[in-house]
């Protein structure tokens, strides 16, 4: 379908069946089309459709059944005087106004993408627990690029935010105005990852345990030659801690640890299959049974170079990803997958920041910092199988 407005294509994909909807070419409990559908017609991404959709259901437009789709509301015929906001993926907000007088405060978020289904869950955390606060979400994304997330600090400081949520790009030296914030004590949090030797608010998932639990699934299966691997653009402290776990699991269970199989320093053209590239040597050797990918994205690359490659999936290579690579409403929702609790993650980061601001309202000293590491949890799916390589 070509449309040719300027506002964005999950506004579009949204504001098309809002009008199905209002014309009642569609009625209550009438189910629409699924999100590859959905993607064949609009010519977007399943990122784009799982945004349209969510906000669908978020305005109660439509209700979603996990594993069988989404349908229109049956209390649809309610919904009056909708107004949809123009937003920008590198610049976004939500409403300004709150109970339709108060202006509300700013509060910023700077994360390095909204590419993956883990980003999407995240912010929804975020959004569900400030819907009812004074503030008000901007977020401005870094791209990976320590320059750029220094200047998103700047900018919003620069729109007078009351606080920061800051996903750090993360590298062996520390951004020096993430530091600065420390020293003013302006109130932030972290999310996802921390500083070392840095003391700050942060909400982060367990990763040492994560990849223990991944190890553990895998060679329950028998796998003995088990891969991990990550694409990061810059050098994490999440991908040290995963690597770590993976190493001290296959330690516990006397396993020697082959340095082939750890695959950190690398990039990928996801649109292309390079066969000098190490990940591709690596599964055309068939040097391994097991891959565990440090991303979803990654984990999605490898089960496409398995189909070049002539391998099935489980039966021939097994793949488990950190996070999951589907919405949680659709069809692609096979992978075995770390769950960070991301949604969770947002709320929890949200909530910090918001004592925070309260307490420097009422001028209560905050006592101490607040870590919360959440516990991961393996999800069993489609992706993972017994090894049959002895």
């Amino acid at each position: 379908m070509q449309n040719q407005s300027r506002s964005p294509l999950y506004l579009q994909i949204q504001d098309y069946f809002k009008n199905e909807i209002v014309t009642k070419r569609l009625s209550p409990n009438e189910k629409i089309p699924t999100e590859r559908e959905i993607m064949e017609i609009f010519n977007v991404s399943r990122i784009t459709v799982a945004n349209a959709l969510t906000e669908l259901a978020k305005e109660g437009w439509i209700y979603r059944v996990p594993g069988k789709g989404s349908f229109v509301s049956e209390d649809v015929h309610q919904l009056t005087n909708v107004t949809v906001q123009n937003q920008d993926l590198t610049h976004t907000s939500t409403e300004l106004v709150m109970d339709g007088q108060k202006k509300r405060k700013m509060i910023g978020l700077i994360m390095p993408g909204i590419n993956d289904f883990f980003a999407i869950r995240l912010i929804n955390g975020i959004n569900e627990i400030l819907q009812e606060s004074e503030y008000y979400l901007v977020i401005l994304l870094s791209q990976n690029s320590k320059e750029k997330e220094r200047e998103a600090i700047r900018e919003l400081m620069s729109m007078h935010a009351e606080g920061l949520l800051i996903f750090p790009v993360d590298a062996e030296i520390y951004n020096d105005d993430i530091l600065e914030l420390k020293v003013r004590h302006f109130p932030f949090v972290l999310i996802d990852r921390y500083l070392p030797g840095v003391e700050t608010n942060y909400v982060n998932s367990d990763n040492v345990l994560g990849a223990k639990l991944a190890v553990s699934h895998l060679w329950d299966l028998g796998h003995r030659n088990i891969a991990i691997c990550s694409d990061s653009a810059l050098p994490t402290v999440s991908v040290e801690l995963r690597i770590k776990g993976y190493m001290d699991a296959l330690k516990e269970k006397g396993a020697m640890i082959d340095p082939s199989l750890i695959l950190s320093d690398f990039r990928v053209d996801y649109d292309k299959f390079e066969k000098n590239h190490p990940l591709y040597q690596l599964m055309e050797k068939r040097s391994a049974t097991a891959f565990i990918t440090l991303n979803a994205k990654l984990g999605l690359y490898i089960s496409s170079l398995s189909k070049r490659l002539g391998l099935k999936v489980p039966e021939d290579i097994s793949i488990l990803t950190y996070d999951d690579p589907s919405s949680g409403y659709d069809d692609f929702g096979v992978y075995t997958h770390i769950s960070q609790s991301e949604y969770m993650m947002g709320q929890e980061a949200a909530k910090i920041l918001l004592q925070l601001l309260t307490n420097q309202q009422n001028h209560t000293i905050n006592l101490g910092y607040q870590k919360v590491n959440l516990t991961p949890k393996l999800i069993i799916k489609e992706t993972t199988g017994v090894s049959t390589k002895p």
